[in-house]
Parts: structure tokens; C-alpha cells; sequence
């Protein structure tokens, strides 16, 4: 299986993986059709669980070897590293802000549910970008060191964002749902929230493999955008659990499976 996926373009196994991101989402918002609300420790978990592989993700798969592949090139690989992680952050952040903004606004004109419910896609929707184009800049990576380590590190960062993708689903699937939207209604414009994924991740891995000398700083920038996503999001949203002691644990195990593959495949 791994020799046949070394043989293809890294280009279209970005398509893949964030084609597989997408299905993740798209299967946690397929939750509505048989739950009016999931589990929270279930929830919370698979939060503590994605943010620890994030976290190990973003040092193992993209700063790490973006700070290697800048002192190849000749940069100054600090600067890059450094540069291209806060600019991660400062992008989601902008995004964050432009959504809260806009929520503010449509508050004050309009409290209906269906700006509710746009506001909620838009936020989700403006989230799977940078994780798209983190899945596609780590695929398109593997043209400059195409092996079976690289290409297994990619496809667990891959796995990482498709965990962290399916309680995104099922949180604009489940409130729609109890916005009086219909089952199928909720589970499409669930969905639709992660199909931004696959473009993303083309755009991001045709990129990089079309232009060595920007890797450095994209790859660091999707682990500043990752390290955002997991201090904004996942930790805090896990840890609001009642046992929330538990679910640091669970944070430990999602970090310590992704450090394990890393070093023993490294």
C-alpha cells in the first residue's frame, strides 16, 4: 500500500488526504440524523485526543522540517521559523476576528436564526482553510523527500485534522438542526463547511512543489496556524469538561501516539 502511494503526485495525494478530511467532517455531521446532541466527554475527548496530534504534529511534521529545509537553502532559518509560525496564528486570528465582527453586526440588526446559522458555517467554514492548506503543504512537501517516513507522517497529520474535523461537523450539523432546519438540510450545510479542505490543500501543495524556496516559511506557517487552532479551540473547549483532568489525559495520549510515530519512524 505505502509503495503504491510513494509512486503518485504528491499534488493529488493532497486531494486525498484532504478529500478524507472532508468525509471526516461530513461524517460528524451525519451525527444528525441520529442524535439530537452527542456525548459531551465523547466530544471532549476527541478534542483532547486531536489537540494532543496537532501539537505533536506541528513540531514533528512542519516546524521541525521547515527550520531543517531553511538552513539547507541557505536562510536564516530562525527568522523563517519564527516568521512563518506567528504568521499561522495571525491569519486565524484575523479570521477570528472578521467572524466575531460580523456576528456583532448581525446581532445588533438581527437576531433570526437563519444568520445564526450563516454566521455558524462561515466560522467553521473561514477554520478549514488554514487546516486544508496545512494538510496540502505537508503533501506537497514529499516532492523534495518522497519516502516511506515522510509520506507516514503526512498521512497521521492528515488523520489528526480529519479527528479534529469531525466534532466540527457535528457542530453546525446539531444546531441547525435545532434551528428547525430539516436532518438533511443540517447534514449539507454541515458538510459544506469542510469542502473549503480539498481546495485549500491542492492550492497549498501545488505551491510548494512548484517553488522550493517558500517551503520553509508555509510549513511553519501551518504549524503557527495548527498551534492557534489548539490554544483557541480544542484545549479550551475540552477542558470546560466537568473532568477536565480526564481530558488533558486524553490530550497526553493523542500527543505521545503522533511523538511515538515520529521518532520510531524518524
Amino acid at each position: 500500500m505505502i509503495d503504491k502511494l510513494l509512486e503518485m503526485n504528491p499534488v493529488i495525494l493532497s486531494l486525498f488526504a484532504t478529500l478524507f478530511t472532508w468525509s471526516v467532517t461530513a461524517l460528524g455531521a451525519s451525527l444528525v440524523f441520529f442524535f439530537k446532541k452527542v456525548n459531551r466527554n465523547v466530544m471532549d475527548a476527541m478534542l483532547g485526543f486531536a489537540a494532543g496530534v496537532m501539537i505533536a504534529a506541528s513540531f514533528w511534521s512542519l516546524l521541525a522540517p521547515g527550520i531543517s529545509l531553511a538552513e539547507e537553502l541557505g536562510k536564516n532559518a530562525w527568522l523563517v521559523a519564527a516568521l512563518g509560525f506567528l504568521s499561522g496564528g495571525i491569519v486565524l486570528y484575523i479570521g477570528d476576528k472578521i467572524c466575531n465582527n460580523l456576528m456583532k453586526k448581525l446581532k445588533k440588526e438581527n437576531k433570526d436564526g437563519f444568520k445564526r446559522s450563516i454566521l455558524l458555517i462561515t466560522s467553521i467554514t473561514l477554520h478549514n482553510i488554514p487546516e486544508g492548506l496545512a494538510v496540502g503543504v505537508a503533501f506537497g512537501s514529499l516532492i523534495y523527500n518522497m519516502n516511506e517516513v515522510t509520506l507516514v507522517a503526512a498521512l497521521v497529520f492528515a488523520l489528526g485534522i480529519g479527528l479534529q474535523n469531525f466534532p466540527e461537523g457535528s457542530a453546525v450539523s446539531l444546531p441547525l438542526r435545532r434551528e428547525g432546519y430539516s436532518r438533511s438540510k443540517s447534514f449539507l450545510y454541515g458538510q459544506l463547511s469542510g469542502i473549503v479542505e480539498p481546495i485549500a490543500g491542492v492550492i497549498g501543495a501545488i505551491l510548494v512543489s512548484k517553488i522550493q524556496s517558500v517551503l520553509p516559511f508555509f510549513l511553519c506557517f501551518a504549524a503557527g496556524a495548527m498551534i492557534y487552532v489548539v490554544v483557541e479551540e480544542l484545549i479550551p473547549e475540552s477542558q470546560s469538561n466537568k473532568k477536565k483532568d480526564l481530558m488533558a489525559f486524553f490530550t497526553l495520549i493523542g500527543f505521545s501516539v503522533m511523538m511515538v510515530l515520529d521518532v520510531a519512524l524518524g
